[in-house]
């Protein structure tokens, strides 16, 4: 089935959906469908995030609103969700900027190495104040994509077949990465050969020896059992993973000023809950993955961080050259924001 035939018969699927969830039992009411999807797995971290906006939802709207949660791959692919947003298929989303870059190559911004500080206190202090944000989300709104709520979900992970402290250790090492152009030249500058990969295919090609190593958040590795399949863990927090609760302008445009501000209320407390949840799971994930037995876990030294780091910065030019004047100022201001505070913080 081509992808004109499956967006129409998911739209006829949920267009039935609706005719047949509108009407609760009680006082022949209207019951209001709001349809959610995220790109992880029952149980992760986006998960956690959507269950905790339905609660909040149908806790606040009294029930009038319910809430449908579809996870990955239950509906389509992830750029299935993100054309599913766009067009008011799906009221709310959770995408990453690897989803969402393709059009909007701004939203990359993230994926520049050693761009974000290393603590999570700061991290989120970060994507909630810094002024690069509001700029990003102005972008994003002109390509159908209103933004309510940028959260992180831990560090990015390195696991491989051989220990890897130093851009010469990568030399000669398939390490599969997403298809942005920005991640690949990362790893191409640390000298490793990056190769994209459909995530569903990873463990069976680290098993098959078609890819030596691979990057993903702690969460991730323990859930997909890639550790199950290498010998190092490698944690260098080089880049977050981070992710965005968008809707369209318009579906936002046509909720009442009072159901507006429900969610406006409940997104700061859902910013909040997510960020304890990713701490808590993550160490919860790498203590699973320590206890195996499996694999060892090597934690660069600040001075070894500081030889990735070098070698990732003239990668930003990559990100650069794919962005305008707009894009290079949310780099510049995202970066001096990061700065001013870590050394705020840091004898805290």
């Amino acid at each position: 089935m081509n992808k004109k035939c499956t967006y129409l018969v998911l739209l006829l699927v949920f267009v039935m959906a609706i005719a047949s969830g509108c009407s609760t039992g009680t006082n022949e009411e209207e019951q209001i469908v709001w349809r959610f999807g995220h790109e992880e797995i029952r149980g992760s971290i986006q998960d956690a995030y959507a269950i905790e906006f339905k609660r909040l939802v149908e806790e606040r709207s009294d029930g009038k609103i319910l809430v449908e949660i579809y996870r990955a791959d239950e509906i389509g692919g992830v750029m299935d969700y993100l054309e599913f947003q766009q067009k008011g298929l799906l009221a709310f989303s959770i995408l990453n900027p690897g989803t969402t870059a393709t059009n909007i190559p701004e939203n990359n911004v993230f994926y520049n190495h050693f761009l974000l500080p290393e603590k999570d206190d700061d991290l989120q202090e970060l994507l909630a104040t810094s002024e690069a944000i509001p700029m990003l989300n102005k972008i994003n709104e002109k390509e159908d994509l209103k933004v309510l709520d940028w959260f992180y979900e831990g560090f990015n992970a390195w696991t491989a077949n051989k220990p890897i402290r130093s851009p010469q250790d990568f030399r000669g090492i398939s390490i599969r990465t997403m298809a942005s152009p920005l991640i690949v030249s990362s790893y191409s500058a640390y000298n490793a050969n990056p190769t994209p990969m459909p995530y569903s295919e990873v463990y069976t090609g680290l098993q098959l020896k078609q890819i030596d190593a691979q990057v993903n958040p702690l969460f991730a590795i323990e859930e997909m059992n890639f550790y199950e399949v290498q010998d190092y863990l490698i944690l260098a927090k080089q880049d977050g993973f981070v992710a965005s609760l968008v809707t369209s302008p318009d579906f936002w445009d046509s909720l009442d000023e009072e159901t507006q501000e429900m969610v406006l209320e409940i997104v700061p407390e859902l910013n909040d809950f997510v960020f304890d949840f990713q701490a808590k799971i993550n160490q919860e994930r790498l203590d699973i993955i320590a206890s195996s037995g499996n694999i060892e876990i090597i934690e660069l030294t600040d001075e070894e961080r500081d030889v990735f780091r070098e070698a990732s910065i003239p990668v930003r030019q990559v990100f650069l050259n794919s962005v305008g004047e707009e894009g290079a100022e949310i780099l510049r201001i995202l970066d001096e924001d990061a700065q001013r505070i870590i050394e705020k913080n840091k004898d805290q």
